[in-house]
């Protein structure tokens, strides 16, 4: 027996109480939103912007609103719902305005240098480089942070993905002792072994337990604002089973198998193909850049130190070899990171 199930076993003879108390709390969310009493001395957490977030609104926040008011922005709405981020597109927006602006400054201050100071050192080159820096920064300062939550809500359904199988073992063993649907989750927001199946699992618990709405209800708005696809059609399976009259019980089981078989296939892909980026690595970064330069260091000794072919040799020693190494450590980091 696999240690996440023999956990959800000892899991499950410690919630007797909390099953009645989820009874209770059933009965009473059929009346809608309630009150809900406090322990003592806790304190509601209320929403708060981070300083520079405030310092954005309170400065080009005006003009974000009207711009978001123009054309509204669903994808924003929606990453930023996907990614547990607390803010309001218009105040995330902002700040996203706010650091390309700071980023177009910076720019600006790279550019001068380059195009003043250092040229008799870079030569032409040092132009050009002045010329990205009033491009590159404040552009990729604007669309970098304004698409932040797009990546954190990728971030987060990798790590549902990785946890899938072990969270679906806790899950069914659950189901095999015949624990409610709604008190499954609510044991399952309190394993934080799981990462952001926790968090997907305590936003249904709130939805029940906190707004007043039926498991089914909180289940299928679960589906609806999970980053995860697999963890989605999960929930979309459990609101459909339920609601046609089917077992929950055989559909867990074969679910926790199914997501079990796709997690070695899984592993053994990701293996091929860092596998065939080593391989590639081995031509592309390091024969190819040294033949070229070798090739380009014996056209400049020919042609006597040519300023094209000079400024070739500095773009290729100086900015496609750096490149083609971040180019592979982020690929591979990006595959590896996923079964750290």
């Amino acid at each position: 027996m696999s240690p996440e199930v023999e956990d959800a076993f000892k899991t499950i003879e410690t919630t007797k109480e909390d099953m009645l108390r989820t009874k209770e709390l059933r009965e009473l969310g059929s009346m809608g939103p309630h009150l809900v009493r406090l322990p003592k001395g806790l304190i509601p957490q209320y929403i708060k912007l981070a300083p520079f977030q405030e310092f954005a609104w309170k400065t080009v926040g005006h003009v974000a609103k009207k711009k978001y008011e123009e054309k509204p922005n669903d994808t924003l709405e929606i990453n930023l719902m996907k990614a547990h981020m607390r803010i309001r597109p218009e105040e995330h927006m902002a700040a996203a305005m706010m650091t390309g602006i700071i980023a177009g400054v910076t720019g600006v201050a790279l550019a001068f240098v380059f195009f003043f100071l250092l040229p008799d050192i870079l030569g032409t080159m040092s132009y050009m480089l002045g010329a990205m820096m009033l491009f590159i920064l404040p552009v990729g300062g604007y669309f970098g942070t304004l698409g932040s939550p797009g990546w954190k809500a990728k971030a987060r359904a990798r790590d549902i993905d990785k946890k899938l199988p072990a969270a679906m073992n806790f899950v069914s063993a659950m189901a095999s002792a015949n624990v409610n649907i709604d008190v499954i989750f609510k044991e399952l927001s309190r394993q934080p072994l799981y990462g952001e199946i926790q968090n997907e699992a305590e936003w249904i618990t709130r939805d029940t337990e906190l707004l007043g709405m039926d498991i089914i209800t909180a289940i299928r708005r679960g589906a609806t604002r999970s980053p995860s696809e697999k963890f989605a059609d999960f929930l979309q399976g459990v609101v459909t089973t339920t609601t046609s009259g089917g077992q929950l019980k055989p559909y867990f089981l074969n679910k926790s198998e199914q997501f079990e078989k796709e997690g070695k296939l899984e592993v053994r892909s990701k293996i091929e193909t860092l596998g065939l980026m080593a391989e590639s690595f081995v031509t592309i970064g390091v024969a190819f850049p040294l033949f070229l330069v070798i090739i380009m260091a014996i056209f400049a000794v020919i042609s006597s130190g040519s300023d094209f072919i000079m400024l070739l040799l500095y773009a290729v020693i100086g900015g496609m070899i750096p490149g083609i190494q971040v180019g592979f450590i982020v690929g591979i980091s990006a595959i590896g990171g996923e079964e750290d």
